[in-house]
């Protein structure tokens, strides 16, 4: 990936001069628990090694100036016109961030912005939440915020981060990629409860077990501000709201025939049914790895993409392949990552096996005429912060 070297050498040729330094934040795969975060429920991510890199240099004028390496052309708004159509695009996620400092009291005079990234857009790994992470890292730090000295601190900062995506992104998603991102640790996946905001970090250690977390990026571009995520999140807030509680999270699995017995349509009772479901899998999930039973982890994995295919209907053909392609050439367990309609999937497969699971499924999608997936084995890594 572009190191904090090339991010700084690519910002002088971009806005001249050097920057006042550089912030990244990773991306992250999410173990289990998908389209929870936003019914109040439990999610277990990990912080990849992947990362977004920002560089960032106040200016006075009120003016944003943002330029990534995918183009050198600047995007430029006034920080007081930044609203959900201006500047719209990706630079909305970088723009979207001063505007929720402001809004929490902490107004950005102005900011010159460039982004160097290696984590892959469109394939469900939170590249978004990177961004916008990566650049709250460097205002905390330039502003003097002082939310990134502790974790009560990150939980805040993560806060504003998702109000910039939902607000000005315009992408309806729950708390749980910025939570990790800027809350994640190395070598452990993180309990988020997305009620309390609290989370808990959960021992992630494949390599001790002989593993590896294989992600198969279909490839299948992933869109989350479309309408569909949108209306998967409406359908459960109206459910809540029939069911006479807050959040879907207040329905125990004790409680689901009952529950779904009061839904009107068979929509509404199958979303319903995987929210329940997957909380309760994430909860398994967890004990599991404390117990490294990962036999029980790939069941799981298994169990949970099965749901998000027939129950919340956001898997495609591509994920499908790439699952069922990876379990049999082995994997313990497969499942798609992510908020689905394209995207990635993860495979819990035995070490030694990475590259036969690799061109199982690599000869899966040729078989079937899709495009050539990229897969890479990934690993729990570090939170956002400065690098230069």
């Amino acid at each position: 990936m572009p190191d904090a070297a090339q991010t700084t050498a690519r910002f002088s040729d971009l806005h001249g001069g050097e920057p006042s330094g550089v912030w990244s934040a990773p991306g992250r795969v999410n173990l289990i628990g998908e389209h929870t975060d936003y019914n109040g429920g439990l999610a277990l991510p990990i912080a990849l090694t992947q990362r977004t890199r920002a560089a960032v240099r106040l200016r006075e004028d009120g003016l944003l100036r943002v330029t990534s390496d995918i183009s050198d052309d600047p995007v430029e708004v006034a920080v007081a016109d930044v609203d959900e159509q201006r500047p719209g695009g990706w630079a909305s996620y970088v723009a979207g961030v001063l505007w929720s400092f402001g809004r929490q009291g902490h107004p950005v005079p102005g900011a010159d912005v460039h982004v160097s990234s290696d984590v892959p857009v469109g394939a469900g790994l939170s590249s978004s939440a990177a961004i916008e992470c990566a650049v709250a890292a460097g205002l905390d730090d330039l502003l003097g915020v002082g939310l990134l000295a502790d974790d009560a601190g990150r939980a805040r900062l993560a806060s504003w981060c998702q109000d910039a995506e939902n607000t000005i992104a315009g992408a309806q998603t729950g708390g749980m990629d910025q939570a990790i991102s800027l809350r994640g640790q190395e070598a452990h996946a993180a309990l988020i409860d997305c009620r309390s905001g609290e989370v808990e970090q959960v021992p992630f250690d494949l390599a001790g077990h002989d593993l590896a977390l294989l992600v198969v990026d279909t490839k299948a571009q992933h869109e989350l501000n479309d309408g569909q995520y949108a209306v998967r999140r409406a359908t459960c807030e109206a459910a809540a709201r029939t069911l006479g509680v807050g959040t879907l999270r207040e329905v125990p699995v004790s409680g689901l025939d009952e529950a779904l017995g009061r839904l009107e349509d068979d929509e509404s009772r199958a979303r319903v049914r995987h929210v329940v479901m997957e909380i309760d899998r994430v909860e398994r999930c967890v004990a599991a790895l404390r117990g490294d039973d990962y036999a029980q982890v790939g069941r799981l994995f298994v169990a949970s993409h099965a749901s998000l295919r027939d129950d919340y209907e956001v898997s495609c053909l591509e994920l499908d392949v790439a699952v069922d392609a990876a379990l049999a050439a082995g994997a313990l367990g497969a499942r798609m990552t992510g908020g689905g309609f394209g995207g990635s999937a993860i495979a819990l497969v035995p070490a030694g096996s990475v590259d036969a699971v690799t061109a199982a499924v690599e000869a899966a999608f040729a078989e079937r005429g899709l495009h050539a997936p990229a897969c890479f084995a990934v690993t729990a890594g570090p939170p956002a912060g400065r690098d230069a």
